[in-house]
């Protein structure tokens, strides 16, 4: 049991374990909350997607289909080993499982692998608040094969959450392990799979398996993938407050203002502008018009044009405060 890793957390922990991640959009605060509990956290689910194509496979984990939101899992595992970070938080990826393979993980007290679960989707206990969930790009038909490079990757990922949480490798299981109705991953062992986590949990997080070089890391940020932000999405950035810090016009105590209070002020401020101007101009007219009266020598229209110019000429600056 366990207080879930924060976004920062659990991107040290696989970067500490070598693991080559690719941040997608704004994954750290993509997920499913209001749709029931995070944590405590006990371990970590490994499935695979049925897909073919890393890109598309992202973006179908991240967003979701029709009848389950995303995101269906915290991170990606592709062909390449790079792992696509999609959301943190509570996500769509475990559904209901055994609770006594929950008791199991819990005490990391089985054998081998769990009890065979007898519950599964529709009568088991939440798994999306119990669990970390990693999805990894692979057909699941047995044939699909499983590059090493990408075997490795899942490997460090759970090894990473393991070494965070101080757990053993009992605490990372495969979704068939977890629910009655599930078969993913199909292709390999989660038996072997642990035994491998279990290794890693012997060295320190920057060991390699028989001396063998680390996975090449981009020295510089790897490129974010280019999903479509969904109308929640837009929400949220535009409604979050405490990140932008308000004008010193504000009412003293309101340190931060959303982007739309922002905006709002600003539309604001410039129909102001735009009304004083207006009024200075009909001034000028005014007095134009009066100092014509006392000197016939007075070019009403030109004189007007020449301070309207001005005023014209004049910069207004609306500043925000960062």
């Amino acid at each position: 049991m366990a207080t879930p890793l924060s976004a920062a957390a659990v991107l040290a922990a696989l970067r500490a374990e070598g693991v080559r991640v690719v941040e997608v959009g704004n994954w750290r605060t993509h997920n499913r909350a209001g749709h029931g509990a995070w944590g405590p956290v006990h371990g970590s689910i490994v499935h695979h997607t049925v897909t073919k194509g890393t890109a598309s496979t992202v973006a179908m984990v991240r967003d979701g289909y029709a009848g389950l939101p995303g995101p269906l899992c915290h991170g990606m595992i592709a062909k390449d080993g790079q792992v696509h970070l999609v959301g943190w938080g509570r996500t769509n990826h475990a559904g209901g499982g055994d609770p006594k393979v929950l008791d199991q993980v819990i005490a990391e007290s089985y054998g081998t692998r769990p009890t065979p679960p007898t519950k599964g989707n529709s009568n088991g206990v939440d798994g999306n608040a119990r669990f970390y969930g990693w999805e990894c790009e692979n057909l699941g038909d047995g044939k699909d094969p499983w590059p090493a490079a990408q075997y490795d990757a899942i490997v460090r990922v759970q090894a990473a959450l393991c070494r965070a949480h101080g757990w053993s490798a009992k605490s990372a299981i495969g979704h068939l392990e977890w629910s009655s109705d599930k078969v993913d991953p199909r292709g390999f062992g989660m038996a072997d799979l642990r035994a491998a986590v279990a290794e890693r949990l012997k060295h320190p997080a920057s060991w390699n398996p028989g001396g063998a070089p680390a996975p090449t890391t981009p020295t510089t940020p790897t490129r974010e993938v280019a999903v479509a932000l969904t109308a929640d999405d837009v929400k949220k950035i535009w409604t979050t407050d405490g990140i932008l810090k308000s004008p010193s016009t504000a009412a003293k105590g309101n340190d931060f203002w959303t982007a739309d209070s922002y905006v709002r002020d600003i539309h604001v401020r410039v129909r102001q502008a735009q009304a004083e101007i207006a009024a200075v101009n009909a001034t000028v007219r005014t007095l134009a018009e009066a100092l014509a009266a006392r000197d016939a020598t007075v070019d009403v229209d030109a004189l007007i044009t020449r301070i309207e110019t001005a005023i014209k000429g004049v910069t207004v600056r609306l500043e925000t405060e960062h």
